[in-house]
């Protein structure tokens, strides 16, 4: 008799943890796009080679969650499914502001003992895997790197990663908005800086709004492409 091998979507559905819906994991195997580039915002474009997640690529992001949400929103605008692994301070309303689609994202916030068994079955299944990287060990690091390369999936690491593709750093500024003492914020400056190996080598920068008065990611001085220079030493 011939056995029945279980797809990857139907193991993400029976892992321990998962809060988001149980119809993801069979939604995220139909919803896989077919280009090798997942798409990023506009501002954000120029920093990464392809001018977007390449499937297959691990990227590091270095300086707080904002960057790596505004990562995940093109992407799940666009149809692709997106995870967050043991981030459990992480809610739904903060990536929403960032433009991320929620019912394409699923949380995992607190898996444990299980995290490299969790990252691997999510490579299996989506598209763009998030994660808190502090508990993995270098040489499993380096196996989930290359379970999402052999899988077409893209991993975000909040945090340093062996062997990154890409490196994205981000410098933040005071926020602006209050005037006299009271007010709202409105906007914060910041300047994220990407560099890493083969096409991402050379070391750019851009100056940018994270988030902007209207809560989206934008260059800090208006123009049709992303304000980038060389990154200094």
């Amino acid at each position: 008799m011939t056995a029945v091998v279980e797809p990857p979507a139907a193991r993400l559905a029976a892992l321990p943890g998962v809060t988001t819906a149980s119809r993801v994991a069979a939604q995220a195997e139909r919803a896989r796009a077919t280009g090798r580039v997942l798409p990023v915002v506009p501002a954000l474009a120029g920093l990464l080679p392809d001018t977007g997640l390449r499937r297959g690529s691990t990227v590091a992001v270095h300086g707080g969650t904002s960057l790596l949400l505004a990562l995940l929103a093109a992407a799940t605008t666009a149809g692709s499914w997106a995870a967050v692994v043991g981030m459990p301070s992480l809610g739904i309303a903060a990536a929403a502001e960032y433009g991320v689609d929620v019912t394409r994202l699923a949380l995992v916030p607190s898996p444990g003992a299980e995290l490299p068994a969790v990252i691997a079955a999510l490579l299996d299944g989506v598209d763009l895997v998030a994660l808190q990287p502090e508990t993995v060990q270098p040489a499993v690091a380096r196996r989930l790197s290359a379970r999402a390369r052999h899988r077409g999936a893209v991993l975000l690491s909040s945090g340093a990663w062996p062997g990154a593709d890409v490196e994205l750093a981000c410098r933040r500024e005071p926020w602006s908005g209050p005037s006299a003492g009271y007010g709202h914020l409105e906007s914060r400056r910041v300047r994220v800086r990407a560099h890493g190996r083969g096409a991402a080598a050379r070391p750019l920068s851009a100056d940018l709004h994270l988030p902007a008065a209207d809560g989206s990611v934008t260059t800090s001085v208006p123009s049709p492409s992303p304000s980038l220079r060389e990154a200094t030493a």
